[in-house]
C-alpha cells in the first residue's frame, strides 16, 4: 500500500505542512530553505504515502547514479510522522531500494538526523539501514552539544575569558543587520584559511527574511565597536551555531567566551534543551580539529555524532 512519489514544486505546501508536524524535522527541511540553492543541486526529494496519506519525506538530490541525502543540508535523513513505526519503515526502505533501482540509481549516501533534533524517538531508519540496506558507515563527524537543563561548568580557560569580557564591559546584542558581522567573518576566513562562508551575505539575508525566528545573529560590542558574534539556527528545542567569529581585539578580550556565557544562560532560562556548537572535523580526513573541539568542550559541550551511511542499491529486492 506504500506509494513513492518524487517531489515537485506544486507539492510545496503539502511538504511544508508535513515538516511542521513531523517527529524529527527542523526548519531546514522547509522548501523555502532547501530551494534557495536549487541551482546547485538536482533535487530528487521523495514523498512516501501509506494508503494515500503522506507518512514520510526524504530530502535528497541526484548526482549521476547516486542519491544523496540532500547535499545542501547539514543532515537530512528520513523525516517521519509520529505514526511511523519500525516495521513500516523497514518495509519503506525495501520499497525505496526497488524504486531507486528502477530509476537508475546504484548508490545511496544517507545522512542520519542527529537524535537531539528529534521531538520523539526516531531511529527507525537506523534499523532499516542495517537490516534492509546493509549500509556501511561512511563518515562520523562529531558535534559538541550542551544539555541546557544540566549544564557542565566552563573550563578554567573559558571562565578566564568570561572574566575578561566582563572586565572590558562587552555587551551582547541581537541584531538583524548582518552586513558588519559578515565583513568580519569573511575577513577572518580569508586571512586564516583562504576560504569564504558557505553562504554569501545576500543568501543569508534572504534566508533570514524567510525564517526570521529561526536564523538569528548575536554580536558582541565594546561601545559601538563590533568585536565578534555568532549566527544561530534555532528550532523549538535546539540552538545551533552556524558561524562564529571574532576579530583580534575580540579574541584578546574574551568576546566569544562572554557571548556564549550569556547565550547559554539565556536559552537555559527559556527552557530550550540543547545548544549545538557544531562539528569539529578536519575537511580532508575527518580527523578531529583538536583546538576547535577543545574550545567547544570548554563550554560544556559533549559528543553527538553526525553519521553518514552508504549502500549499493543493486541486488536489493522487494
Amino acid at each position: 500500500m506504500l506509494e513513492i512519489r518524487r517531489y515537485t514544486p506544486d507539492k510545496a505546501a503539502e511538504w511544508d505542512a508535513f515538516v511542521r508536524q513531523a517527529k524529527n524535522a527542523t526548519f531546514l527541511f522547509h522548501r523555502g530553505y532547501m530551494d534557495y540553492h536549487s541551482d546547485r543541486f538536482a533535487d530528487y526529494s521523495l514523498m512516501f504515502y501509506d494508503k494515500g496519506k503522506l507518512c514520510a519525506l526524504l530530502p535528497a538530490n541526484r548526482c549521476n547514479d547516486t542519491l544523496y541525502s540532500h547535499q545542501g543540508l547539514t543532515y537530512g535523513g528520513l523525516v517521519m510522522n509520529l505514526q511511523c513505526k519500525t516495521a513500516q519503515v523497514r518495509d519503506l526502505f525495501v520499497q525505496l531500494n526497488s524504486y531507486l533501482y528502477s530509476e537508475g540509481f546504484r548508490r545511496v549516501v544517507y545522512k542520519h538526523i542527529p537524535w537531539v533534533y528529534a521531538h520523539w524517538p526516531s531511529e527507525e531508519d537506523l534499523f532499516a539501514l542495517s537490516n534492509v540496506c546493509h549500509a556501511q558507515l561512511r563518515a562520523r563527524d562529531v558535534a559538541s552539544v550542551v544539555m541546557l537543563d544540566r549544564r557542565l561548568s566552563f573550563s578554567t580557560l573559558r571562565k578566564r575569558g568570561v572574566k575578561k569580557a566582563q572586565a572590558a564591559g562587552l555587551l551582547v546584542q541581537e541584531t538583524d543587520d548582518f552586513a558588519p558581522f559578515w565583513q568580519l567573518l569573511e575577513d577572518n576566513l580569508w586571512h586564516k584559511f583562504r576560504a569564504k562562508p558557505v553562504h554569501s551575505l545576500a543568501e543569508i539575508s534572504l534566508l533570514k527574511n524567510r525564517f526570521p525566528d529561526h536564523i538569528r545573529l548575536f554580536v558582541v560590542r565594546q561601545g559601538d565597536e563590533l568585536l565578534g558574534g555568532t549566527v544561530l539556527y534555532m528550532d523549538a528545542q535546539v540552538a545551533k551555531t552556524q558561524y562564529i567569529s571574532a576579530n583580534e581585539k575580540g579574541k584578546r578580550l574574551g568576546a566569544i567566551d562572554g557571548l556564549f556565557c550569556h547565550l547559554l544562560q539565556d536559552f537555559e532560562s527559556k527552557g530550550m534543551r540543547f545548544f549545538d556548537f557544531g562539528t569539529s572535523n578536519l575537511a580532508l580526513n575527518d580527523d578531529l580539529n583538536d583546538p576547535l573541539i577543545f574550545q567547544k568542550e570548554g563550554f560544556g559541550g559533549r559528543a553527538v555524532c553526525y553519521d553518514t551511511y552508504e549502500w549499493e542499491v543493486e541486488g536489493i529486492k522487494s
